[in-house]
């Protein structure tokens, strides 16, 4: 196959509970192969789970994404566009390393432990407010988004009540559909205001995630105001939109399987399990990692060549038969753990611990003070984000 004859690559998902076909298709029959991105570049795309791993472990494969043949879909800005500095997410050895290990202590088990009763708080607060107020509700804007956006805003030490302005820029951000220049305005505004959030913190260290970054970077050598900015970006960015969209599919498809939201409300030891398999079910930033060859690497008998672009198909490998059986049905009783919804190797998601107790916190919450909850208005006039880097839903109307 030429370059120029390679099949463009779906964006979309035709069901809300799968990938594309064509995606299920390619790890069926060629799992590494070449593609047309709708950006108009070519890039290579791996569907199949170990391979995956491969590439997010293999240090063959960079995680630069300035680097000018890093896959770009559409709408994406080109490098040196971005107001950022590197984010910790495009950093390769040695740069990388250091810059994790200064924040992963923040995302202990004990430090997110730590974080539980007020994660409930917050939970709690916000189902109060549903039981006293009008039905039906929106449940995106009354619970999934600002429970995530409260935690991570209290978190890093960001101000709540600048909530819709992050957000907003935010969804502009992440929407395909939107162009260079609007997604590169959108960055350069939360810049801004992250900027000035920074300098604050360095004037008058907090108490907080951003704060104790200061103050170690103080007592270490000097602060470096670049680095807290791409972090303070990348953890806001990352920190709610991805939660959020998780607690709106996973309650509607936990409401889709009434047997299934029946078990764990007999037993909410349950509850963990069922989160992974939503996350492996769902793989709701499917297109986040990218990367580029630095040489030729052969996987599976194929060779992708040194300096292509690299993308890896998450939510197909989350669905390989080899690895899970049955993959195609929502089964909160197998052991989903070792899923790629949170990437895998050195650049796996930071928050997955914190991801992952709010995620059990809310779906125990949330159903066992609302027995009766159910949709309010028939399934197919719901609206799912199909132009979203992140998958989500637009709204999901729900009453009791």
């Amino acid at each position: 196959m030429t370059a120029d004859s390679a099949e463009t690559l779906q964006l979309t998902r035709t069901c809300p509970y799968a990938p594309p076909e064509q995606h299920l298709r390619l790890l069926r029959e060629q799992p590494v192969t070449e593609v047309r991105l709708p950006s108009g570049s070519n890039a290579w795309v791996a569907a199949r789970y170990e391979d995956i791993r491969t590439i997010l472990s293999d240090p063959r494969f960079s995680a630069d994404r300035r680097h000018p043949n890093a896959p770009r879909l559409s709408g994406e800005m080109a490098p040196g566009e971005s107001p950022l500095p590197k984010m910790m997410l495009e950093m390769d050895p040695p740069e990388h390393g250091p810059a994790r290990r200064a924040v992963v202590g923040e995302f202990t088990l004990r430090r997110i432990a730590a974080l539980r009763p007020r994660i409930q708080q917050i939970v709690d607060e916000h189902l109060d407010a549903m039981l006293d107020g009008p039905r039906p509700v929106d449940l995106v804007r009354a619970f999934a988004l600002p429970v995530p956006s409260l935690v991570i805003c209290e978190l890093l030490g960001v101000p709540y009540e600048e909530h819709d302005f992050f957000q907003t820029h935010s969804a502009q951000l992440l929407n395909r559909a939107a162009t260079p220049q609007e997604r590169q305005h959108a960055a350069f505004e939360l810049v801004v205001y992250l900027d000035k959030l920074i300098r604050a913190k360095e004037e008058d260290p907090t108490d907080d995630l951003l704060g104790r970054q200061v103050v170690k970077q103080r007592e270490s050598g000097e602060v470096d105001h670049g680095a807290l900015l791409s972090l303070a970006f990348l953890l806001l960015l990352a920190g709610h939109e991805t939660t959020a969209n998780m607690i709106s599919l996973g309650t509607y498809m936990l409401l889709r399987h009434p047997e299934t939201l029946a078990a764990l409300r007999a037993d909410p030891s349950k509850t963990p399990g069922a989160v992974e398999e939503l996350l492996r079910h769902f793989t709701i930033a499917e297109f986040a990692i990218a990367r580029v060859a630095t040489e030729d690497v052969e996987l599976g008998g194929t060779v992708i060549p040194a300096g292509a672009g690299v993308l890896t198909l998450a939510n197909a490998g989350n669905r390989d038969p080899e690895v899970f059986a049955d993959p195609e049905a929502f089964d909160i009783e197998r052991d989903a753990r070792s899923h790629l919804a949170f990437g895998y190797g050195p650049h796996q998601c930071l928050g997955q611990n914190l991801a992952r107790v709010e995620l059990e916190i809310v779906f125990d919450s949330l159903f066992r003070r609302i027995p009766g909850l159910r949709l309010a208005v028939p399934a197919e006039e719901l609206s799912f984000k199909d132009e979203a880097s992140v998958y989500g839903m637009h709204e999901l109307p729900v009453t009791w």
